[in-house]
């Protein structure tokens, strides 16, 4: 055992423990980066002026006019940069464009004395218009060839072979849509300079350290004379980890022009427009069987829709190939990923990180060929799940390839699933319009950054005279319960109550060039270093206690280390260990492990509408020696709903024609953007983490929960399949698209009676 992975065995963490911050949270007094803009005086406030094209050349712009608004104060453009117009890591993002890419895209702010007056100055900019073509959907990049960044390939063993000698040969597209955030607290930024000339930004960020990279350039200064501090996020899931720079630059370039502090706070409205979202992916498949059943060979075109510039699209196009094998064995892989740039948001990140896009090719594959193989869905994918020993189509050995057995198993004996099957098949014999399904899939996820440099963390822990201790780490608040876990592993780490520990909000010039918190690994990176950082000023108070002829307890030992002038604080540092990845070549170890989980989900289908209800879910997930299991069971469960949300409501729809609004995101608002509510959640929802789950090498044995859960929503997708396909004949293969709305499950119900289908929306397998 590591010793990283060690602790006391009266410890804090592993201690069900509600979020550090839930009574703030439910009664109101949580603040969060739009409530701090009242405790500043003079404060200046933002509204875009935003292109109503989604590609055009801004041929004239006149700001005059706005300023003759009441209470305008600035109109911020391009020729106000001091340093470079650009919010993007790549270069490829104009703060203020010349060249709009997108419909909805700010090409100026104005500050003004209230928002109302701001958006009335908004309104009175003048802005004419080149219009240009505008490529909206990824079926119509790729028929452009308009593709952006690298085109990485991802192969092992001998793919046509494996093809031309299988017994069974299937191929169809996959398509997945996108996905709107939709966090609670839209994004925000409010920056001031004090009287040094330090720019201070309050911004809902999840990478602050790059929030920070970007003010600097942007204003032409040096990343010291910037510091960015994020309080917390009413919600971020991978939305606030690219797209806050640019309108944290805003109100920086603002504060210093002006003077006074000035605050970028989105409207929904603006929010969805501005902002990016999930890629939508288009991909081409073909797969080998041998008569058993197992996979032979997988041959796919992953094609994502990136949006107007690159921003996250690379990494994410990396972990969908790493993640198309999911928990399953296929010899011989040849997978090719490309990036389509289509006039419409960046795309980003978004929990799961290409994760969910990349399995759901592999999941899409295997419920529409186990019918025509012959073979019911469970059995096709229990059959084919990894072994020990076995490894990944980039060369990573799958490590606790058990684990995903006994998350199955365990799943159907607590779930009595096989009982189950038998009601359900009793049902659907004497029910004519509507349909139930069980259906069972399984998750293998891979925990660090892509990005191997990304995979460190830093911590700066004080303890003072009186014996409190005060925690600042790099990681950010988003609702995730972070903080808390943060809080326990200190008071484990230096053996103190946990009410001695108290956390500080997340600052660069606190500690400097964090990661974003993102890729799951918030608690393993920060966790790390927090913890290293208590071990040292530990090890400190031991030789001070070696001293003493008996044990002290804890204040009298700070207070006789600190007149021993012993230091009491320490700045901690974590690297994760053992990983090495070549991006060019697609191999290596980029993952420090795996975390696997388990889902049955029963579904009821309606024949005539295609509405659906969940009737049960089963979830057994694998997080190690859980940090704060009621933490744990709580990102298990949201994560759940939010996959389900993806891939059976959650439909962002743009404006495909040739009129004068073809790139509007028509879905902008909540009333036209459905989101799973109570009503969607499933009647009876059953969810357990692994136990004797320890993982050697993570911090006290635990493994990483964010992200992973959310792919166990493929099983409700894959039960609509199947009850969908209960109205048809027995064997008959049905197509789903994603999301699988009622409409989708009404056309793939006519699918399995023999009806007709819209075309392209539901790709036939071809045998």
């Amino acid at each position: 055992m590591s010793a990283v992975a060690q602790g006391p065995e009266d410890q804090v963490v592993g201690q069900p423990l509600p979020h550090e911050s839930a009574a703030l949270h439910v009664t109101g007094r949580a603040l969060y980066t739009e409530d701090l803009g009242s405790r500043m005086p003079g404060l200046l406030h933002a509204h875009p002026v935003q292109a109503p094209h989604a590609h055009a050349l801004v041929t004239r712009l006149d700001a005059e006019p706005a300023l003759s608004v009441p209470g305008v104060v600035r109109v911020l453009t391009a020729a106000d940069v001091p340093g470079i117009n650009d919010a993007g890591a790549k270069g490829d993002e104009p703060l203020f464009p010349d060249e709009v890419m997108f419909h909805g895209q700010s090409v100026c702010w104005v500050l003004a004395e209230t928002p109302e007056a701001a958006r009335l100055g908004a309104l009175a900019v003048e802005v004419e218009y080149e219009v240009l073509p505008a490529v909206v959907s990824v079926e119509e990049a790729i028929e452009a060839g308009s593709f952006q960044g690298g085109a990485p390939r991802l192969e092992r063993g001998d793919v046509e072979s494996g093809l031309t000698q299988a017994a069974h040969v299937f191929s169809g597209v996959t398509i997945s849509a996108g996905q709107e955030h939709f966090y609670l607290e839209t994004h925000c930024s409010i920056a001031h300079v004090d009287e040094s000339g330090q720019v201070f930004v309050q911004s809902s960020t999840q990478h602050p350290s790059e929030t920070q990279d970007i003010v600097a350039h942007v204003l032409g200064r040096a990343t010291h004379a910037v510091t960015v501090q994020c309080l917390r996020m009413g919600g971020g899931f991978g939305g606030k980890e690219m797209q806050p720079h640019g309108f944290a630059a805003v109100a920086a370039l603002g504060a210093v022009i002006t003077g006074r502090p000035v605050r970028v706070r989105l409207t929904r409205g603006q929010d969805m427009t501005m902002t990016g979202k999930r890629h939508g992916f288009h991909t081409r498949w073909r797969v080998a069987f041998d008569d058993d059943g197992h996979l032979l060979a997988l041959e796919a075109t992953l094609t994502s829709d990136g949006g107007w510039c690159l921003d996250l699209s690379e990494p994410v196009m990396a972990r969908a190939l790493c993640h198309v094998d999911n928990v399953y064995w296929i010899p011989n892989v040849r997978v090719d990923g490309r990036i389509a740039r289509t006039h419409k948001t960046s795309q980003t990140a978004f929990r799961g990180f290409g994760g969910p896009q990349g399995m759901l090719v592999i999941e899409d594959i295997l419920g529409r060929c186990a019918p025509l193989l012959g073979i019911d869905p469970l059995s096709l994918r229990r059959r084919n799940v990894y072994r020990e020993g076995q490894s990944t189509p980039y060369g990573q050995v799958v490590r606790h390839a058990e684990r995903i057995v006994t998350c199955w198993e365990q799943v159907l004996s607590s779930g009595d699933v096989a009982r189950r099957l038998e009601q359900v098949a009793q049902y659907n014999a004497s029910h004519e319009h509507s349909k139930r399904a069980i259906a069972v899939t399984p998750v293998k996820f891979g925990i660090s950054f892509n990005f191997t440099a990304f995979n460190q963390a830093g911590a700066l822990v004080h303890v003072y005279k009186d014996g409190s201790v005060l925690v600042n780490h790099g990681g950010t608040e988003m609702g995730q319960g972070l903080h808390t876990k943060m809080l326990q592993i200190a008071a484990t780490a230096l053996d103190v109550p946990l009410d001695l520990v108290r956390l500080a909000p997340t600052r660069t010039d606190k500690v400097p060039n964090t990661s974003a918190t993102a890729a799951s690994s918030g608690a393993d990176l920060n966790g790390g270093a927090v913890l290293d950082a208590c071990v040292q000023i530990r090890e400190r108070l031991r030789a001070v206690e070696a001293a003493h002829a008996e044990p002290l307890p804890w204040a009298d030992l700070v207070a006789v280390a600190y007149a021993d002038r012993v230091q009491l604080w320490a700045a901690g540092f974590y690297r994760t260990e053992g990983l090495h990845w070549d991006a060019a070549a697609m191999q290596g170890s980029p993952f420090k492990y795996f975390s696997y989980g388990v889902a049955a989900a029963e579904v009821e289908v309606d024949g005539f509408t295609g509405s659906h209800r969940v009737l049960r879910v089963d979830v057994v997930h694998d997080v190690g020696d859980s940090l704060s299991p009621l933490i744990d069971l709580g990102q298990v469960e949201g994560a759940f709903v939010q996959g389900a949300g993806w891939l059976t409501l959650e439909d962002l729809r743009w404006d495909e024609s040739d009129g004068p609004s073809r790139g509007r995101l028509a879905t902008n608002t909540a009333s036209t953007y459905k989101l799973p509510s109570f009503s969607e959640m499933p009647e009876e929802f059953n969810v357990t983490l692994l136990e004797r789950a320890h993982e050697d090498g993570a911090v006290y044995g635990s493994k990483a929960v964010g992200e992973p859960p959310l792919m166990l929503a493929f099983s409700v997708r894959e039960a609509l399949r199947q009850a969908a396909a209960a109205f048809g004949p027995p064997g008959v293969s049905v197509g789903l698209a994603t999301p699988a709305t009622p409409e989708a499950v009404f056309w793939a119900v006519e699918h399995a009676r023999g009806g007709g289908v819209p075309p392209g929306l539901h790709p036939v397998v071809e045998g």
